[in-house]
């Protein structure tokens, strides 16, 4: 008995990696883990019997976070618009204005995968809707199916690093720190991966291009009447955008000075940022529309087709990542307006029936449920494992290894790359990252940092092969059998699961190696960041003791001037009147029961006020500093 008390933390922690290996459900293998080595610790007096009289408060405390009732508004506002057909429209439209390229097609893929990411937030419905739409097309015109299936899969899977994503909300919950922290962190390694994505696929298009071919021009359907592609007009209308959007950044300052009636000369770069894109696209928007409208013919078929099939999803995105990074708005509320936002674009544009927004709402509430039974589970383990000092064992596990914080990083991502085969983000998130935060914090790591840190391994759980749901979901819609072409007739052969294994290699390594680069360069998280207010303690008191020297210290004469609550004698505790008040002849000082004594009280002297310590002393820590070093009792 001595030796399980001893280690009771490594055996609870044992105990939980058996449940799930047996395949139970995670919600319940936490809660049934936490409830059962709760009462045996304290059966055997690990701890008091008071530790599981603190889990209905624990249980109360997660149904009452702000911070987590995001995750069902950003879940429906991406089922709501993946039912409404964005994808579609978005593949579709970008496949025609990359098609004429190399590796187009692909290319295509990419960004779309990156805009359903920053506006669905759902892996499932963007590997789904582009493994549906975009996979046969590629079939179709001679694409290597390796390349085809793994480019879908880790585009889709982007939803888990780009903002708004599930895992960065439970990443900052889990972690303590701000929703938008952790946003704006990762924003610049989530575009640097897709640009590394684009660039892989680049590469492949020059050195292989018989497995990345252009579409061919009988494909490319947004043309003109004289045959030429439309994009002189959709160039044009993209440099004024541009134009506007550099400067209304360049006039924020003098904006803001207007606005606010006094000079301003510094305006944060996210506000310029969010300001500038959302004038720039607007601007677009309002010329395509005036275009439309009068028929003016200035844009072609496919700069308009661009316009207004790209800029409502770009702007529910800045409208949502915007009114968070800006601080206008809690996560919460930037969910629920984007949620609303989704609603009315599905139903202006005649997509949202109310069948699809129940599907949409029965989605959303299956996930949100199966979110909030794992953190309860988790809640409960987490409680016990604490209370059999956990977090300790813990640390001494991974604080004493080789190579400081750099070599902790290390062991801790190659440690969840590999829990990854097993556990989706989810129980990653409520299972390892809170036993990994308190040693990242006392190694001195910015828990954003470490945060991005692990969401950008985390995503790897979707690629990893033969587990990644990623390609679970790629291997249901592609085609298992040979098939005709319904456009070009031609005989399809089948996409074999060993392809789409093996299309999603090359991208599960340019994640790891963006992995490495977030733990060799830190800053790609943390320069993002807004700057920390240091405050210097000791500055401050001796900036208030020269103030309250200048001003003769509390007892000075009328230092807030005649008020009601000074009168003429100002704050000193003694008055010429005798009273024990603020003041004399107003306020608190006179006619009120603080002022004058009662005949019975005795008298107050007034020189006990200023007595050195006390409330007139010339020095107002005196009196603190002389109370901290009086022994107990005196």
């Amino acid at each position: 008995m001595e030796f399980i008390a001893a280690n009771y933390a490594p055996i609870m922690f044992a105990g939980l990696v058996v449940f799930l290996l047996l395949g139970f459900p995670v919600a319940f293998s936490l809660g049934a883990c936490g409830l059962a080595f709760g009462l045996i610790g304290i059966e055997l007096g690990v701890f008091p019997s008071s530790v599981l009289a603190w889990l209905p408060q624990r249980l109360i405390g997660i149904l009452a976070n702000d911070t987590l009732l995001a995750v069902p508004f950003f879940t429906l506002m991406g089922l709501v618009m993946e039912r409404s057909g964005m994808a579609e429209d978005l593949i579709e439209t970008i496949g025609q204005v990359f098609g004429s390229l190399r590796g187009g097609l692909a290319l295509a893929v990419v960004v779309v995968g990156a805009l359903l990411a920053a506006t669905t937030g759902v892996v499932a419905a963007s590997v789904i809707s582009m493994g549906l739409i975009s996979l046969p097309i590629m079939l179709r015109y001679g694409y290597d199916r390796r390349l085809a299936s793994g480019v879908i899969a880790a585009s889709g899977s982007l939803a888990q690093i780009i903002p708004p994503s599930l895992v960065l909300i439970l990443m900052a919950d889990q972690l303590g720190r701000s929703v938008g922290d952790m946003y704006k962190g990762a924003m610049l390694p989530a575009m640097m991966l897709v640009g590394l994505y684009l660039g892989w696929v680049l590469l492949l298009a020059i050195f292989s291009p018989k497995r990345a071919p252009a579409l061919p021009a009988e494909a490319r359907i947004y043309r003109e009447a004289n045959g030429s592609g439309g994009y002189t007009s959709l160039m044009v209308l993209l440099t004024l955008s541009a134009i506007v959007s550099v400067y209304l950044a360049s006039q924020m300052a003098h904006i803001h000075t207007w606005l606010e009636g006094r000079e301003v000369t510094h305006v944060a770069m996210d506000e310029k940022v969010v300001t500038a894109l959302c004038g720039g696209t607007f601007v677009a928007f309002v010329i395509a529309s005036i275009n439309r409208l009068l028929g003016l013919g200035l844009l072609s078929r496919l700069a308009e087709r661009v316009t207004f099939v790209l800029i409502p999803p770009l702007l529910l995105i800045f409208l949502v990542l915007g009114t968070i990074f800006l601080g206008i708005a809690t996560p919460t509320e930037g969910g629920a307006m984007g949620a609303m936002a989704a609603i009315l674009m599905g139903v202006t544009r005649r997509r949202l029936s109310m069948a699809l927004f129940k599907q949409a709402l029965a989605a959303s509430t299956r996930l949100t449920s199966f979110v909030m039974f794992i953190l309860i589970g988790a809640t409960t383990f987490g409680l016990v494992f604490q209370a059999a000092d956990g977090p300790i064992w813990v640390e001494h596990l991974l604080s004493g290894l080789p190579g400081g914080p750099v070599g902790f990083l290390i062991v801790v991502n190659v440690m969840v790359f590999f829990l990854a085969f097993f556990l989706d983000y989810f129980e990653l998130s409520f299972i390892v990252v809170p036993l990994l935060a308190p040693v990242a914090e006392s190694m001195g790591i910015d828990l954003i940092w470490f945060g991005v840190l692990l969401a950008m391994n985390m995503q790897t759980s979707f690629l990893h092969p033969p587990f990644g749901f990623a390609l679970f979901f790629l291997r249901s819609v592609a085609p298992e059998k040979a098939y005709i072409d319904r456009v070009t007739g031609q005989h399809i052969a089948p996409v074999t699961t060993m392809q789409i294994y093996w299309g999603a290699v090359p991208f599960l390594v340019i994640q790891l190696c963006m992995v490495g680069l977030l733990i060799a360069f830190p800053s790609l998280v943390t320069g993002n960041l807004d700057a920390k207010v240091e405050v210097d303690m000791d500055a401050v008191g001796a900036q208030m003791l020269d103030s309250l020297d200048a001003q003769g210290g509390y007892g000075a004469d009328n230092p807030f001037g005649d008020s009601a609550y000074g009168g003429d004698t100002g704050s000193g505790t003694s008055s010429d009147a005798g009273g024990a008040g603020y003041g004399s002849d107003s306020g608190y000082g006179s006619d009120n029961p603080f002022g004058q004594p009662e005949p019975s009280q005795a008298p107050v002297q007034p020189q006990a006020a200023a007595e050195p310590g006390g409330y007139g002393s010339d020095d107002p820590l005196q009196a603190l500093q002389e109370a901290a070093s009086q022994p107990s009792g005196q």
